[in-house]
């Protein structure tokens, strides 16, 4: 009669138990405000790794008996990371204590598989054995469950894993959608920054030429000459974008000078030249690295390869690339487009001057480049070739 009453006391206890814990299930997992519905944690994949096939075929019962429609399993460790990697499974259940691979081994193989970072595993352990439930959770486990499975602290469990992955996976698709957005805004304001640019350098250009078509040429020819000086492509899309600011200092020379129709005395020169200081100071100290090429090459595109350029009298390679490639574009579109001062040169004559400038005014390595891209120069003055012109 005392092991019948012992076995109704625990009975009892054990009924008390669960019950309190289906109370909890329904104060965590049913409650209205929930982020992850019911359905949604049911129709999860779940992948069972377990050499024992009787527990295995128990779990699979326990979980489709519950709603879970989506379940695959193994008795072999070795076929778990494949597993992983073809059905993406939301959560793994998984035994610990195998032979050969145990399940240690296998979260290793695992979180090498996983490359959202959130590894779903939950540890099945030995009865009553803390030692390897620490082991588990250590090596990445979120949770465990130990045999002999209780039914409602198992689907709890399991539950509240998937609950946990599910919300991290919304997390993830906030952040993605956040940097999608960041990058997009960023993609805007520098469109924003580049329109700024060409605006102000037809601002400037429009002082002196009637349609403001120099400053295209001028971006697409630096555009040639740096890819064929080897830049990479950022350096070559940044000096296409930034050139068009060479002449921006313009804006602050008298129209009487800029204008005038005769050549300009030594007094009116000096005064021309400050144009590089100026638009050098306009342009500022700005960290982008468009505004610091702009700026480059606002101020160095009238130095010369010998030094006797202005305004700082730089030499050589002290000039920066994008000068010394901006100079040749500059002058071969000045002598062959009119200016209020003279006639447009020919073709012949303009790319003999250039030639004559070499080691002395220009940089003679990119004069032999712009030797071997001409036919490319040539269209670009003919596709952006003022109104009326050829």
């Amino acid at each position: 009669m005392q092991a019948f009453h012992r076995e109704t006391i625990n009975a009892i206890r054990k009924l008390k138990a669960t019950r309190e814990t289906r109370r909890m299930f329904r104060h965590r997992h049913m409650e209205p405000g929930r982020m992850v519905s019911k359905s949604g944690i049911s129709g999860a994949q779940i992948l069972i790794v377990d050499d024992n096939a009787a527990d295995i075929r128990l779990l699979e019962s326990m979980l489709e008996n519950n709603g879970f429609k989506s379940v695959l399993s193994t008795t072999n460790p070795s076929e778990a990371a494949d597993l992983y990697r073809k059905s993406h499974p939301d959560l793994v259940l998984l035994a610990v204590d195998m032979p050969g691979l145990d399940g240690l081994r296998v979260m290793e193989l695992l979180r090498k598989a996983e490359r959202r970072s959130y590894l779903p595993v939950i540890a099945i352990t030995p009865p009553r054995n803390e030692e390897v439930q620490a082991k588990a959770l250590e090596r990445g486990a979120k949770d465990f469950i130990s045999r002999p499975f209780d039914k409602t602290e198992t689907l709890t469990r399991i539950r509240n894993i998937l609950e946990l992955r599910f919300l991290h996976q919304k997390l993830q698709g906030y952040g993605s959608k956040l940097e999608r957005r960041v990058r997009a805004r960023t993609n805007e304001l520098h469109e924003t920054r580049l329109e700024i640019i060409r605006r102000l350098g037809l601002a400037a250009e429009y002082k002196d030429n009637e349609t403001g078509l120099h400053i295209i040429r001028i971006s697409k020819m630096c555009q040639t000459l740096a890819k064929a000086a080897g830049m990479s492509d950022r350096e070559v899309e940044t000096l296409l974008n930034a050139s068009p600011m060479h002449d921006i200092g313009k804006i602050g020379i008298p129209d009487r000078i800029l204008l005038k129709p005769g050549r300009l005395d030594p007094d009116e020169r000096e005064i021309m030249k400050t144009h590089t200081t100026i638009g050098a100071r306009m342009l500022g100290d700005h960290p982008s690295l468009l505004l610091r090429i702009a700026k480059e090459v606002a101020h160095c595109h009238h130095e010369r390869w010998d030094g006797t350029g202005y305004p700082d009298g730089l030499r050589g390679e002290d000039i920066p690339l994008s000068g010394r490639t901006c100079a040749i574009a500059d002058v071969f579109d000045a002598l062959t487009s009119n200016r209020p001062y003279k006639k447009a040169w020919s073709l012949e004559d303009a790319v003999a001057e250039i030639n004559r400038g070499k080691a002395s005014q220009f940089d003679p390595g990119l004069v032999d480049l712009f030797n071997d891209a001409l036919d490319e120069f040539i269209a670009i003055k003919e596709e952006y070739q003022e109104p009326g012109k050829l």
